[in-house]
């Protein structure tokens, strides 16, 4: 299975930070915030890895993290994605580096507690479709929001202003390789994006997808707020820590 990691974007809610870097390299604790992301995956099993960034920054992503060797890997492939066409936009570019194999993809702010290892080894015997991680939180309408009736994602409604559940789609996804071509028919939204919601719900129409709740502690840092929420979790949780 493949790993990519989706850390483009401006990170305008993040400025003027993300004036001088990319906002996937700024400190959360005592790690540049991407150096989480990569270990999910590592921790899972997954070793082969690629980063899709953007911006004028990119190339401090070569700067710091180079080949992978600091994470005990034998390299780490990068793609470039053009101005903010969305997840689904940028996970596309993943398309040759997957070459048909399985793929866990991870959004560069999503910081967890626990270890994806169970749900990716139950998605590499699920045979086709996808798997998604789902978590708990206090204000869903903030998040894409899960519905499940007996065991099955029923459906997935982005930022509802009345949540069915409190049942939050955190940046954590399993496709097989058919993602790919369902994102080639995907549709821009009103924002101008390719959703990542629209994929997952093509996979739920399809009697395709399955899911997992996370368990342990789960932010993304994508917010000032959030960017120090994940700073003190991790300190919390011990400095020292990378089985994130």
């Amino acid at each position: 299975m493949k790993g990519v990691i989706l850390a483009g974007g401006l990170g305008t809610r993040l400025y003027p930070l993300t004036k001088v870097t990319n906002k996937h390299l700024l400190p959360v604790y005592n790690k540049p915030m991407i150096y989480y992301p990569i270990q999910c995956l590592i921790n899972a099993g997954i070793t082969d890895i690629q980063v899709v960034t953007g911006g004028n920054s990119a190339g401090h992503f070569l700067q710091l993290l180079g080949n992978g060797s600091d994470f005990g890997l034998k390299d780490i492939q990068y793609t470039y994605q053009q101005g903010e066409g969305g997840i689904a936009d940028a996970l596309r570019l993943a398309e040759n580096f997957v070459k048909g194999d399985k793929v866990c993809v991870v959004l560069g702010d999503n910081i967890i507690e626990g270890n994806i290892k169970k749900a990716v080894d139950e998605f590499g015997r699920q045979g086709k479709g996808a798997k998604i991680l789902l978590k708990e939180v206090h204000d869903p309408e903030r998040f894409g929001v899960a519905t499940i009736r007996d065991g099955k994602v029923m459906k997935i409604v982005e930022k509802p202003k009345q949540p069915e559940s409190n049942l939050a789609v955190i940046g954590i996804y399993l496709y097989d390789a058919q993602v790919f071509e369902i994102c080639k028919t995907l549709k821009p939204s009103a924002r101008g994006e390719l959703e990542i919601t629209d994929v997952n719900n093509w996979y739920i129409d399809h009697g395709q997808m399955t899911y997992e709740v996370l368990k342990g502690w789960w932010t993304d840092a994508g917010t000032f707020d959030s960017l120090l929420r994940a700073s003190n979790m991790i300190h919390d949780g011990g400095a020292n820590r990378m089985d994130l």
